[in-house]
């Protein structure tokens, strides 16, 4: 039986010694968008976060010959180039391009993140007319746009002027990135066949951006390997990118990478963290002493991914835990998305601790309370009477608020947040921890001891 191919992309790229950008990058974008990466090394640097110290190109014919082994076998369905750092390799790879015609993506490098200039200036010209006009994407940030272009750029009605000017050069497609223009939204321009696509995401402030460009092109060439069409490959490497700049690596003394596999973890955990959680309801329902800490709402227990980007990304109990005459049940089995108020307050702590993954509601008592700090539990609350009017208006939005407040209470994430209620609105505990089992043990310790000092009749 024949087996389906896997679609195949290269990236014609230098390589990173620091791992965040070039062909690292790439490769990792290529690994997590589920296309085998390929790669043609055209130039060596000593980098890390900081800064490039020194630069070894490859000479010509040994990237022909890497571009040549890879087309000649396994076959290339799309192609990225990164940095070309001279005239000559840039000839190279476009005289390799046109001979066998694969799609490619030109990301034109030209400065990196740290300052370092990454293309001789007498490249440029080689790069505008031999490599442009064979791109199927050319994806600029704006000093690069305003490089090839001639046109200053402050606004999205520059970056579009940008792009027509450099669709006269020969790409498909321009895309034209504005992250550095001012405002809170990321505005990229696609400009593809006279038409402007405006595609826009909030900013993520972060220092964890080394490697976008590199990504973002990657992720292009492997949306574009597997079939798509060019917007919706730019689309997706847009939302792609976010993300990995999101939960980017901090690490090193400047710009830290961007983490394209933060996609794949989550994927990866996603059965790992349902039979967690499972794990951690067998173990109230097998203690019938938690009953006394459940609320008139009932409650819930929560886990997030490690890279959750919302209640998607947090798998809880549809219907929730309810208390019985023998303990308590769980309504149904884990899922995904089920939780929205408790999923907040996890998300919050989450972004404040990456270790703080999980979380569970009881109900509130002052005794209870107590009862927590006996433990040696941190504990921290938020008053719901001085939530402000424009959350309260927000379905969902009180949880995230409150966390917030009584994390910033006590500087940390605290393994207890309460509350004392407010009009129709119940009292209620939060329990957080880092895994599901682990929540699962304070709840029942909590419990225990709790019955301990206040015995029911």
């Amino acid at each position: 039986m024949k087996m389906r191919r896997i679609p195949c992309a290269l990236t014609i790229a230098g390589s990173d010694s620091g791992g965040g950008a070039g062909i690292q990058a790439d490769l990792k974008t290529f690994a997590a968008l589920r296309v085998h990466g390929m790669s043609a090394i055209t130039s060596v640097t000593a980098q890390n976060t900081t800064s490039v110290t020194a630069i070894q190109d490859i000479p010509p014919e040994v990237i022909k010959a890497q571009i040549e082994a890879v087309q000649e076998d396994m076959g290339v369905d799309a192609a990225k180039t990164g940095m070309l750092h001279t005239a000559i390799i840039i000839q190279a790879a476009a005289e390799m391009i046109a001979k066998y015609g694969f799609k490619v993506v030109v990301d034109p490098v030209m400065i990196s993140k740290s300052g370092a200039a990454l293309l001789e200036p007498e490249a440029r010209r080689t790069l505008v007319n031999k490599l442009l006009p064979l791109a199927t994407v050319v994806t600029p940030n704006l000093p690069e746009a305003t490089a090839i272009s001639g046109k200053p750029i402050k606004s999205s009605d520059d970056c579009i002027a940008a792009a027509e000017e450099i669709s006269r050069l020969g790409p498909k497609a321009v895309v034209v990135k504005g992250g550095h223009l001012p405002g809170n939204k990321a505005v990229d321009v696609l400009y593809i066949e006279r038409d402007v696509k405006i595609l826009e995401l909030e900013k993520v402030e972060s220092k964890t951006t080394h490697g976008t460009g590199c990504s973002f092109s990657a992720a292009i060439a492997a949306e574009l390997a597997k079939g798509r069409s060019i917007p919706e490959a730019v689309g997706l490497a847009k939302e792609f990118v976010h993300s990995s700049i999101k939960f980017g690596l901090e690490i090193g003394r400047g710009f830290g990478p961007v983490n394209p596999m933060a996609n794949l973890y989550n994927e990866a955990e996603k059965y790992a963290v349902i039979r967690e959680v499972k794990r951690a309801v067998n173990m109230l329902e097998d203690t019938p002493d938690v009953a006394v800490v459940i609320p008139e709402v009932q409650s819930n227990l929560c886990m997030a991914l490690s890279y959750a980007d919302g209640v998607q990304d947090v798998a809880a109990i549809p219907g929730r835990v309810v208390k019985t005459e023998r303990g308590v049940r769980a309504t149904s089995c884990p899922e995904f998305g089920a939780s929205k108020h408790l999923a907040g307050t996890l998300l919050v702590a989450q972004r404040y601790d990456p270790s703080v993954r999980s979380g569970v509601n009881i109900r509130y008592s002052k005794e209870l309370v107590e009862t927590c700090e006996k433990l040696g539990l941190t504990v921290s609350s938020y008053d719901r009477r001085e939530e402000p009017e424009e959350i309260k208006q927000k379905e969902g939005m009180t949880a995230q608020w409150g966390a917030e407040v009584a994390i910033k209470k006590i500087g940390r994430v605290p393994n207890v947040i309460y509350h004392t209620g407010d009009w129709g609105k119940e009292p209620m505990i939060t329990v957080l921890g880092r895994t599901a089992t682990e929540v699962a043990e304070l709840i029942v310790k909590l419990s225990r001891e709790y019955l301990r000092i206040h015995p029911e009749p």
